[in-house]
């Protein structure tokens, strides 16, 4: 009978043979299969039904360590160069030598983790008379029995441990510093290193080898080799002189030394001035020792060697000399040779006969002696005779034939060469976008003669080569006919010699300013206005310009009205009558005049007009100006104006809605924002403030013409005066009126 719970088919055991019968699962196991992604053949894999075979092993498959997410990469290129390097060694019995009962040979283990390889090399010993080298060439190696049938893995090594391969036992003694990372990573607890034993063989050896080079054998070593190998390419340079008794009226022989540190050898050239007369030769003497007591007498052949024998004694014994050395070096001949020690700045030395002495040394030579031998005196020698002085150069005067520089140029050589201009002021100060470089002032003579006082000029100082033009205004009926007055050129200054040898000084930038008095071949001129761009030129450059630097006229006027303060107070008080706080630009030339009593010129009171006045907007109108950029941005199909706003926004680090102008073209540089240099800069100076700020957030929404269209238009105005036009005579400050508190309040302080 069966149970109930007992599927179908009865299930009998032999107990006596171990044999399952009427089991449900006779599927074969699959030996074939794949293994990092690599086909193999699987020959652990149990019988059929999953029962283990005869032998076989149940393989625990849990881990502590979580499984891995994703495909892994196959072990040859997981572990690809990454292999395990293990100190090792093994002894070795000896019975065909009575010296030696035994032998340690080290060696090194490789294990490669790509693919379960070993290797063992053992290192090359000099006069071993061993085959060293590969001892076990790379392959799978086997356990030992009983276990033969698998294969070494990493788990099997450890420090201190003993391992046993084809026979031979191997004692692991210390592993390198990724070995013992890569172990203690994959959970195996390492042992303390072991201590390398010596060979006892390979010992006697080296105690024999260090008594057979004693210092009193004849063959003793002279070793130079760590000379060479710490001071090679380190040579210590001087400067010499050698008076040559044969050349008794010439200056003295110039030679450079050169001491070469890595074998103590000294070589000198000679320096040979132009048309010296002399042969070029390599070499004033030869590279090599040089002798301190040379020339003598020259020595027979074997005089001079290293060590000396006496005689010889007795038969060859084993481990015993066969000569007898002089340790005394009673017959040896001493010879002393020039060391780094005995050079040194001023001191002479002997060149095989010829006396040099040494005067001078470069930088290397200097640190070297500074701190090998703690000398900090470097004073050259002095050995020439100083040249006499040279003769003044007279230049004779000017004849009047040419210009002043080509005259110069034809005493300064024999080949007449043409003056040199100033390229660097040229390139830098001409005209360049909306900047001319061209400071335009308006002119009237100084004369007597009724005609010529109401004559207007226009004076152009061209900053690129300081030159000057002038050109007259064309009035109707005047009976003058206008036009280019004076050519371009560069003008003297009156009251100089004409025919002289200093060269003369000509008229430059900064003695051209509102209010000055100028003479132009014999003409008179008095300035008496300039153009808006000259304006601003010399207010951006109040270095150069002194009339238009703002402290230091407000520093002028502070000292001359600082004790005058309720005075002056009181006066623009009776001046604006209505309490405007602002007066008009007549009264307040009148009161700086009156209080100056002449110590301003006009261009000093202008200045000030312009700091603290209102400005009439004379200038191109914003929205023309909008609208044509307006219409180039259509044209091109730019609409990047929220990138823009983002780029803005991400500099802006203070979240102010400023940024300086020069950021602000840079930005739309990088945008390349399709607007010609020239208009571009000037709508960002229009959006500006005082401080060179620029409210990006209102200039770019200006310029967007999707949302905000500027209409061009063009007002009607009357049309102006011919005399007034741009182009023809510059206009006054556009100054309307003065802020007089701003004035008072830094004059003497704000008022209680």
């Amino acid at each position: 009978m069966r149970a109930q719970d007992e599927p179908f088919g009865i299930r009998v055991r032999d107990e006596l043979f171990g044999i399952r019968i009427g089991g449900q699962n006779f599927h074969r196991s699959q030996i074939c299969g794949y293994s990092n992604n690599v086909r193999r053949l699987f020959e652990d894999k149990p019988g059929i039904g999953g029962e283990l075979l005869p032998g076989q092993t149940m393989k625990i498959t849990s881990s502590v360590f979580p499984e891995a997410v994703g495909s892994s990469p196959p072990s040859w290129i997981a572990f690809d160069k990454q292999v395990l390097c293990f100190d090792a060694y093994f002894e070795e019995e000896v019975p065909e030598k009575h010296q030696e009962l035994y032998r340690i040979r080290h060696c090194k283990i490789y294990f490669f983790l790509e693919d379960d390889t070993i290797q063992v090399t053992e290192p090359v010993v000099k006069d071993s008379g061993l085959n060293q080298g590969t001892l076990l060439r790379r392959g799978l190696v086997p356990l030992p029995p009983p276990h033969e049938d698998q294969f070494y893995t990493m788990y099997h090594f450890n420090i201190n441990t003993e391992i046993t391969l084809y026979g031979r036992k191997y004692k692991i003694i210390d592993c390198d510093l990724y070995t013992k990372n890569f172990l203690r990573k994959i959970g195996i607890r390492l042992n303390p290193p072991a201590r390398r034993p010596d060979d006892p063989y390979t010992t006697e050896r080296q105690k024999r080898y260090l008594e057979s080079t004693n210092p009193f054998h004849p063959y003793e070593r002279f070793d130079t080799l760590k000379q060479f190998l710490e001071f090679d390419g380190q040579v210590l340079g001087f400067s010499c002189v050698w008076n040559d008794p044969e050349l008794k009226l010439s200056d003295p022989r110039e030679l450079v030394l050169r001491y070469y540190l890595s074998d103590d050898t000294i070589d000198i050239r000679e320096i040979l001035p132009p048309n010296s007369g002399r042969d070029v030769v390599p070499f004033f003497l030869k590279r090599d020792k040089l002798p301190k007591n040379a020339p003598t007498a020259p020595y027979h052949p074997g005089t001079i060697t290293n060590y000396t024998l006496l005689n010889v004694l007795g038969k060859p014994e084993r481990n015993k000399g066969y000569y007898l050395r002089d340790v005394l070096q009673t017959g040896a001949v001493h010879q002393e040779f020039y060391k780094d020690s005995d050079l040194k700045i001023g001191a002479i030395i002997n060149v095989w006969g010829r006396q040099i002495l040494l005067c001078d040394c470069d930088e290397f030579t200097k640190e070297h002696y500074r701190k090998k031998f703690g000398i900090v005196d470097f004073t050259p020698v002095e050995y020439k005779t100083p040249p006499p002085p040279k003769p003044e150069k007279i230049i004779p005067p000017y004849n009047g034939f040419g210009s002043e520089e080509d005259s110069l140029s034809s005493c300064k050589g024999v080949v007449v060469q043409a003056p040199h201009k100033d390229y660097r002021q040229f390139l830098v100060k001409d005209r360049y976008g909306m900047d001319s470089f061209v400071l335009r002032y308006a002119a009237k003579l100084i004369t007597d003669i009724a005609v010529d006082k109401d004559r207007k000029f226009i004076i152009s100082y061209f900053l690129s080569d300081d030159t000057i033009s002038v050109f007259e205004y064309a009035e109707r009926n005047s009976g003058i006919a206008g036009g280019k007055f004076l050519e371009r050129s560069r003008i003297k200054k009156p009251g100089q010699e004409l025919f002289k040898s200093e060269p003369s000084e000509y008229y430059q930038a900064q003695d051209l300013f509102v209010g000055a008095r100028v003479c132009f071949h014999g003409h008179n001129f008095l300035l008496v206005d300039a153009d808006e761009y000259t304006f601003n030129y010399m207010e951006k450059n109040a270095n150069e310009f002194p009339m238009a630097d703002i402290c230091a006229v407000f520093n002028k006027l502070k000292s001359m009205t600082e004790s005058h303060a309720k005075e002056i107070r009181k006066t623009f008080a009776i001046t604006d009558p209505e309490h405007t706080n602002v007066i008009g630009y007549d009264s307040f030339r009148n009161w700086i005049v009156s209080v100056a009593g002449g110590g301003f010129s006009e261009h000093e009171i202008m200045t000030l007009g312009r700091h603290y006045g209102i400005r009439d907007d004379s200038q191109t109108d914003l929205l023309l100006l909008l609208s044509m950029a307006q219409e180039k941005l259509k044209k091109n199909a730019f609409e990047n104006f929220e990138q823009l706003i983002t780029v803005f926004l991400y500099k802006d680090r203070e979240k102010c809605g400023l940024l300086p102008n020069e950021t602000c073209r840079t930005i739309f540089k990088s945008f390349k924002l399709p607007l010609p240099d020239d208009l571009l800069e000037t709508l960002l100076a229009r959006f500006e403030d005082n401080q060179k700020q620029v409210d990006y957030k209102k200039f770019v929404h200006a310029l967007n013409w999707r949302e905000n269209q500027v209409r061009a238009f063009v007002e009607e105005k009357e049309q102006p005066k011919r005399e007034d036009i741009w182009n023809q005579l510059p206009r006054s400050p556009p100054v309307s009126g003065v802020r007089y508190p701003p004035l008072l309040d830094d004059l003497f302080g704000k008022e209680e």
